[in-house]
Order: C-alpha cells, then sequence, then structure tokens
C-alpha cells in the first residue's frame, strides 16, 4: 500500500510541464483543423452503458473493457472508442434533414490491454465523424482532412494508408465462410501471418482460385493499379465494387492534390468490427503505430435505432 499510493497504474501516466504545454499546443491546431472543415464539437461520456460497447457493436473484446456497476446494478464501461458513443448521439439528437452531420470531439479513451506490450490504457484521442453521406467524395474529406492534420502537426515525411474492407468480405462471402471462420482468417492477415492463414484455409473447403486470391491480398498494396489487378483476380461483385469505389476515391483525392501522400493496402482489416467499406491509417517514419485511423461505417447507426452512413 506504501508503494502504491505515489505511483500510477501500469499503462498510465502523468503529463506536467513543458510536455503538457506541447500537448494542449498541438490539441488546439488540430481542433483548429477539424473547425476549419466544418466540423462542430460534441462531447459524449466518460462512460457509458454496456451495450454501446458490446461485441454485438463491434468494438474491442469485452475482456479488455473497463467494466463497473452502479448502484441500480447496470454494467458501464470507461469509453474504449468515442466512435459508438458518437454514433449514440447522433441517433437520439439529430433528425434526418439535419444530414450529413459533421462532429468532432476530444477526449480520454480507456482499454485494459490483454497484453500490456508498453501500451497506454488511456490515450487521448482527437477525431471527426462525417454522418449521412455515403459518397467517395466523402471518404476523401475525411483523408483529405488527417492529411491536413498531420501536416498542421508538424509532421511532414508521412504515408496515409488506404483499405477496403468489402474487397476482404466479398471473397468470404463467396468463399461461403461462416461469421467465425472469417474472423480467424482476418486475425491472420492482420497479424501478417502468412502460415497460419494457409493453415486455416487448408482446413475450410472453398474453391482453388478463392484461396490463393486470400494469400495474395498481403501482396495488394501499393498503387491503385495494385487494386486494379486485384480487381481482375476475383469474380464476385461485392470485391469487384469496392475496388471500383477505391478508384473513384483516388479521382477524388487527386482534385484535392494529396495523392502523393496516398497508398493502398487490401490486406488492412480493422479490429473494428463496425467498419464496413474504406478505411485507412496515418502512419510516419520511426513511429510504429498508427498516428490517426478511421474508416466507414455504414450500419452502425442501425445499431442505435437510425438508418445514416
Amino acid at each position: 500500500m506504501g508503494k502504491q499510493i505515489i505511483h500510477t497504474p501500469e499503462g498510465v501516466r502523468d503529463i506536467y510541464g513543458e510536455e503538457y504545454d506541447k500537448k494542449l499546443a498541438l490539441e488546439e491546431k488540430l481542433h483548429h483543423c477539424l473547425k476549419s472543415y466544418g466540423y462542430h464539437d460534441i462531447q459524449t461520456p466518460t462512460f457509458e452503458f454496456f451495450d454501446v460497447f458490446s461485441s454485438r457493436i463491434g468494438t474491442i473484446p469485452s475482456k479488455e473493457l473497463y467494466k463497473f456497476f452502479d448502484k441500480e446494478g447496470n454494467t458501464l464501461v470507461l469509453r474504449p472508442d468515442f466512435t459508438p458513443s458518437i454514433a449514440r448521439a447522433a441517433a437520439k439528437y439529430f433528425m434526418e434533414e439535419e444530414l450529413p452531420l459533421r462532429l468532432c470531439y476530444k477526449g480520454n479513451t480507456y482499454t485494459n490491454h490483454i497484453s500490456y506490450q508498453g501500451l497506454l490504457k488511456e490515450m487521448t484521442q482527437i477525431g471527426a465523424e462525417l454522418i449521412g453521406d455515403p459518397s467517395p467524395e466523402g471518404d476523401a474529406e475525411l483523408i483529405s482532412l488527417v492529411i491536413t492534420c498531420m501536416k498542421a502537426a508538424g509532421i511532414e515525411e508521412f504515408q496515409v494508408s488506404i483499405g477496403q474492407v468489402e474487397f476482404f468480405k466479398g471473397i468470404c462471402e463467396e468463399a461461403g465462410m461462416n461469421e467465425e471462420e472469417e474472423q480467424n482468417v482476418r486475425d491472420k492477415i492482420s497479424n501478417k501471418n502468412y502460415f497460419a492463414t494457409e493453415e486455416i484455409l487448408e482446413q475450410l473447403k472453398i474453391k482453388k482460385h478463392l484461396k490463393e486470391v486470400i494469400l495474395q491480398i498481403t501482396d495488394f498494396f501499393g498503387s491503385i493499379e495494385k487494386m486494379k489487378e486485384a480487381k481482375a483476380l476475383v469474380q464476385n461483385l461485392r470485391s469487384k465494387e469496392a475496388i471500383c469505389r477505391l478508384e473513384r476515391l483516388y479521382e477524388v483525392l487527386l482534385v484535392y492534390g494529396v495523392e502523393k501522400y496516398v497508398t493502398f493496402d487490401l490486406s488492412m482489416l480493422s479490429k473494428y468490427n463496425y467498419y464496413t467499406g474504406v478505411i485507412f491509417k496515418a502512419y510516419t517514419y520511426g513511429v510504429g503505430d498508427a498516428l490517426m485511423k478511421g474508416g466507414r461505417y455504414d450500419k452502425l447507426l442501425m445499431e442505435f435505432g437510425k438508418n445514416a452512413p
């Protein structure tokens, strides 16, 4: 007890002095970028009912959530992610005629990582949500905003990697995989584990050419031309349309003049199951994890009673 009283728990830390001043200055710069794109501030609670972040919604595993009970016996959760909270609030407060909505936020998130590995369990997030715009132009707006924010943060050497989860889902659908099988394959691909992916596919009774495409998915990386090569290898409409959307997205990014910052990666499959289409992550040199990430969640608001992409 004596030793614990002056120390912080594993995964959280104090921020003070010059570091805190720099953190505040960066937050102000990023907030200015979000406002310049027409995004409006919203604040949601630090904790919510468990159902907002349940596995049905598609957030992180339940064992990584910080859970506790109120005096009525309801299970509450410290938010691990802002997006479901924003979706809940949008479904509750905004009418269809107010779409598209541009909302931005800032606050801390809490994740009880299963394997610590030096990861912080409390992190400050700043983000934006564009709700009610199903177009590739909407995707391009957010990716352009990410690039603007990276520059505002003083980062010049960076890359925004863009994926499309519908390409992978289309292949799994054509192969007749169930949800568990799809999840297993996705996890192995996300971890860049080729041999484990191959082992799982050998156990599944799917067509040979589909196995080959799945095993090649990590090679579908780089320019828009590589995406066109991937489209030529699949037969199902869902995967083909996913690439067509990337092609349209790239055309809009050319108009924004940000194409030099962009690459494509079809093996990038988010851990958040609520993503339904385009996803993206921004990386810079010397930092292993993504500095910014996000994606399209066309069905998430339906979980809260509203149909809006």
